[in-house]
């Protein structure tokens, strides 16, 4: 097992990654301080690892609540039906959510623990890779609406993330490439060495070998705990952990949040900021030769298709959070491990990129 703390005067909390971490009660029962738990899971989780959470609940006063699975299920009126939950629980201010699934369980769960009273405890227990890596880690959480995904949200910390990779044994390799994503993406915003050791064990990763598996969850979120330690609410430097999700938000939009997973649209979308940043002259072609060899390794997805037109995906890509008074801000590189954030990108650069 390895452990990363997330530094925040008075918040921090820890990331326990390996396997076996769900029947180790005693260490994240520890960090539940009243006698309510919701637990928030989905109708494929659930059966699968709700009963084996439960044994370390006992004598608590706790029930569950569970999504349909999907990203469409995170909605608004799904928050309301956790909210409800809560107040037939009798939920009081010391009251804690554990949120027992992937990005989308973890990222309304976590939203409606920010709501009950204004807030109250939660624990993230991510059952995908993608969550284990990104969406579990730096207290971002929140819905989707019909106009953009996550535009309505809070940031609200968890208590504590408990990453077991035994859980991955049942997610499908599709999902479980989509978070090797992430795990790139992380690399290359600011960690050369990082991409370099991926390039190496690259196979290794793809075939869920332990050793090689905890060692690239812990350095993605080592990496990304201290980007969020300096920059909890995105002001400057946690902007950058979005390379790529503008565009891959926009195609998530465009086809209904069905069409591609989270983690493939983010691997198309660091391709593409890529190639936008080789067209504005930042970054040089043989970086983009990498990124995309690496991600072609990893049977990841390195183009849009063609069902969305280019003016579609860009009127999309103007909801972006990171954007200003009607300017596209965007997050570009001047190669592997040099992100930056880049105004006022020109409508026509983007379209020539989406059109290509």
């Amino acid at each position: 097992m390895q452990t990363v703390d997330v530094e925040l005067a008075g918040r921090g909390y820890p990331v326990w990654i390996g396997p076996g971490l769900l029947a180790d009660g005693e260490r994240w029962r520890a960090r539940i301080r009243g006698r309510h738990v919701l637990v928030v899971s989905n109708t494929t989780v659930a059966p699968l690892y709700l009963a084996a959470l439960a044994k370390g609940l006992d004598g608590l006063h706790w029930s569950s609540y569970l999504l349909d699975d999907g990203e469409t299920h995170k909605t608004f009126a799904n928050v309301g039906k956790v909210l409800d939950a809560l107040g037939q629980l009798g939920a009081t201010r010391d009251a804690c959510v554990i949120a027992l699934g992937g990005g989308v369980v973890g990222d309304l769960a976590g939203f409606a623990a920010a709501c009950w009273m204004r807030g109250i405890d939660f624990i993230q227990v991510p059952t995908t890779l993608l969550a284990m890596v990104d969406s579990s880690v730096g207290g971002k959480t929140g819905v989707n609406l019909p106009v953009g995904k996550n535009l309505a949200g809070a940031f609200h910390q968890p208590r504590a993330v408990v990453a077991d990779t035994d859980l991955l044994a049942t997610l499908p390799q599709r999902e479980y490439l989509a978070g090797v994503a992430e795990i790139v993406k992380g690399a290359a915003i600011g960690d050369l060495p990082f991409f370099e050791w991926l390039e190496t064990n690259a196979d290794a990763l793809a075939r869920r070998e332990s050793g090689v598996l905890v060692e690239a969850i812990a350095r993605k979120c080592r990496y990304k705990a201290g980007v969020v330690a300096r920059d909890e609410t995105e002001q400057g430097e946690r902007a950058l952990l979005n390379l790529g999700h503008t565009f891959g938000h926009a195609l998530e939009t465009a086809g209904n949040y069905s069409e591609i997973l989270h983690g493939e649209g983010v691997a198309i979308g660091m391709v593409l900021a890529a190639r936008l940043s080789e067209r504005l002259g930042m970054a040089p072609e043989a970086d983009t030769r990498r990124l995309v060899a690496l991600l072609e390794r990893l049977d990841l997805p390195v183009a849009p298709s063609k069902v969305h037109t280019a003016s579609r995906l860009l009127d999309l890509m103007r909801l972006d959070k990171k954007n200003t008074a009607g300017t596209l801000r965007l997050i570009l590189w001047r190669g592997i491990g040099k992100a930056e954030i880049v105004s006022g990108v020109r409508d026509d650069d983007v379209l020539g990129v989406l059109g290509a």
